[in-house]
């Protein structure tokens, strides 16, 4: 066991180069504890999703595709690099598989997502942690709005749905990270979870 001691959540960032560089490399157990840290840091930002029929009914038909596809596998661009990949396409699971990163620690990628309406979209992963949302265009990170945990009664492949209201024909870029290689690997679906009314 290293004799470094883990540091408060709010220091997450610093407490690993402080593990990398002072302390030699982690034990696993130390990595499980700074994954579920920023798990359980990463929920506490966002409100719980307030309960509907309408996203209950979203990750119902979304639970569908997590367990009979179609699936298509990808490998999500490391961050910094031109972001190639495209995850737009809907009633699909993206079995989505993180680089190893060059800029800090454990696995990072991005993903493009340009949605064809302007709206709330459910992104539904098979692991806890989440992802942010950034305008590819400006580099703009967008709010997220709430965080749903799926029941596992509900849907056994899903475990976690991100909401956030975007706009149509606006590329945006999904990141996604992980300390442990397990979490480098998931699904993600991505559906309509709302439309915004049209004008006039």
């Amino acid at each position: 066991m290293s004799s470094c001691p883990l540091l408060p959540k709010s220091l997450f960032a610093s407490g690993v180069v402080l593990l990398l560089v002072g302390c030699g490399a982690p034990t696993e157990e130390e990595w499980e504890s700074l994954e579920s840290e920023v798990t359980t840091s990463e929920a506490a930002l966002l409100p719980a999703c307030p309960a509907s029929p309408e996203l209950s009914e979203v990750v119902e038909h979304a639970c569908v595709h997590a367990e009979n596809g179609p699936f298509q596998p990808v490998t999500a661009a490391a961050l910094g690099a031109p972001v190639l990949v495209d995850v737009s396409t809907p009633h699909t699971t993206y079995k989505l598989t993180l680089p190893s990163s060059t800029q800090s620690w454990g696995w990072a990628g991005r993903v493009s997502f340009l949605p064809d309406a302007s709206g709330e979209f459910a992104f539904m992963l098979s692991r806890d942690r989440g992802l942010r949302i950034y305008d590819a265009a400006t580099g703009v990170e967008v709010a997220r709005e709430c965080r749903y945990q799926v029941p596992a009664n509900v849907c056994g492949a899903l475990k976690t749905a991100i909401v956030a209201d975007l706009q149509a024909d606006t590329e945006y870029h999904l990141e996604f990270q992980a300390l442990l290689s397990r979490n480098a690997s998931f699904s993600l679906l991505i559906e309509e979870a709302a439309h915004h009314p049209h004008a006039g």
